[in-house]
């Protein structure tokens, strides 16, 4: 307007009427500022008369979804209420919350400082599809992170169990290099006492904390958000392995130990962004303890009757020399040590979870010949047939022979596997079960002794398929 000669000028070059521009400047306001706010309906509110309820709904339990009390309406009043009228329930209840309802959790945003504190727990990692050898790997992952640099290290487990937990912790610790303040878990009952116990952490992990001059923490019960930083971690690692996964073109590994490398190489490269903040951390990190605490539980158990120890709610069998013994059993996260008079006698993989049992039939074989009778109602005979081929071939003898017979015949052969290796008799039992020909003890004992026979493999030579055109003459003259 100060710029041109007349109003009706400036008005045309502002896209408005003079009419309209006089209006403004005798107001001296811009046309956003004298918008009156829209607060009028444009259609009838078609809860009015029922607000109320659902008002008094709410406050007694302001949890309700608008959908529930919506179909609550309806039901109540049939055919006043359409389908289409939800939205409108929706907003009305969205617009109560925010004036009237209850408040809201406030999460405070926390100011992390170097060195201060490290956050862990466990992920679970099966919807990842990784395979060994193409058979699905169930496992987790111990995770483990600095809450100021987000440097993070993972290691492989199969339950939260104590050892698990411990050798992550001192794993991750000894990568480091170093020893934050405090640490934080959530409610894991490997470390934290159950509400009831007067003490706030179990005395394994109090040990463990006071080997490496570790302050403990734990969250709430069900307060997630105050472990915040390992949850976020936890989002953000799985995703990135599952992109280098799809990077890396297939989900199968062919051993355990490829697999570990690959989850290594890759916190590697993500760690290799922080390295900044790290070098902060690390100048005010304490030093690491001497050496590492041990990773095992060790327990006194006596040996049954039936050749059993009972560890941590799961059953193992031992040798039969040792029933009536009591053994020192150390319990490592994925394998039980059985002590006898200072010297390890069985080395067990442990068992995940509960009410289980492991049953190696070499500890009980030479008693089980002596008592064939007891193999039909065995409570733990399914873990008698070590391969497929044991299996097929107890069916083929129970076609053959009545089941005591059968039975007998069948603790025969895998006697001979106890004495003469298990894979022999395997391979054998598959033999006889291709060609379709009885299974009979004397025919496993001549496989298995020509397969001895054969040269063990060296460099450069090939060892020719063993033939079995003389089982077919065996068969020839028996017919």
């Amino acid at each position: 307007m100060q710029k041109e000669k007349t109003k009706a000028i400036a008005a045309a070059k502002a896209g408005m009427d003079e009419k309209t521009a006089r209006k403004y400047l005798r107001l001296g306001k811009l046309p956003s500022e004298i918008k009156g706010e829209h607060s009028w309906r444009t259609r009838e509110d078609p809860f009015a008369d029922v607000w109320a309820e659902v008002k008094v709904k709410l406050e007694v339990n302001p949890g309700l979804e608008a959908k529930t009390l919506f179909m609550w309406l309806q039901r109540k009043y049939p055919g006043r209420f359409t389908d289409g009228q939800l939205r409108t329930l929706q907003r009305k209840v969205k617009r109560w919350r925010a004036l009237e309802g209850p408040p809201k959790e406030v999460f405070f945003e926390q100011e992390h400082r170097a060195g201060e504190l490290s956050q862990s727990d466990f992920t679970d990692m099966n919807d990842l599809g990784v395979t060994i050898g193409g058979i699905p790997f169930e496992h987790m992952i111990y995770h483990f992170v600095l809450t100021y640099s987000d440097w993070e290290w993972a290691s492989i487990c199969f339950s939260e169990s104590f050892e698990s937990l411990s050798y992550g912790l001192q794993d991750s610790l000894w990568k480091l290099g170093g020893v934050p303040r405090a640490h934080r878990t959530d409610q894991l009952s490997a470390a934290v006492q159950k509400p009831e116990n007067p003490e706030e952490f179990t005395r394994r992990y109090k040990a463990l904390l006071k080997h490496y001059g570790l302050e403990g923490k734990k969250i709430q019960v069900g307060k997630p958000n105050e472990n915040g930083d390992i949850e976020q971690r936890h989002y953000r690692f799985k995703k990135a392995v599952d992109q280098a996964l799809m990077l890396r073109g297939s989900r199968d590994f062919s051993s355990r130990d490829e697999y570990k490398g690959f989850i290594e190489r890759l916190l590697h490269q993500l760690n290799a962004g922080r390295r900044a903040r790290l070098e902060e951390e690390l100048k005010v990190l304490r030093r690491l303890p001497v050496c590492k605490l041990p990773v095992w539980k060790r327990l006194q158990v006596r040996v049954s009757s039936g050749s059993t120890i009972r560890v941590n709610h799961n059953l193992y069998s031992v040798s039969s020399r040792l029933i009536g013994e009591i053994v020192t059993v150390r319990v490592y996260a994925e394998r039980l040590e059985v002590w006898y008079a200072q010297k390890c006698v069985e080395n067990i993989p442990r068992l995940r979870g509960e009410g289980k049992h492991r049953i190696q039939y070499r500890h009980i074989i030479d008693w089980l010949v002596r008592k064939p009778g007891a193999f039909a109602n065995y409570r733990y005979r399914d873990d008698l047939f070590p391969t497929s081929h044991f299996r097929m071939a107890y069916d083929r003898l129970k076609e053959q022979h009545t089941e005591s017979k059968a039975a007998k015949e069948y603790l025969k052969i895998l006697y001979i596997a106890a004495k003469e290796g298990e894979g022999l008799v395997d391979e054998a039992l598959r033999s006889i079960l291709e060609l379709s020909i009885p299974v009979v003890v004397s025919d496993v004992e001549m496989i298995v002794g020509s397969l001895k026979e054969v040269p063990v493999h060296q460099s450069g030579v090939r060892i020719a398929e063993v033939d079995l055109g003389s089982y077919d003459e065996l068969l020839s003259t028996r017919s």
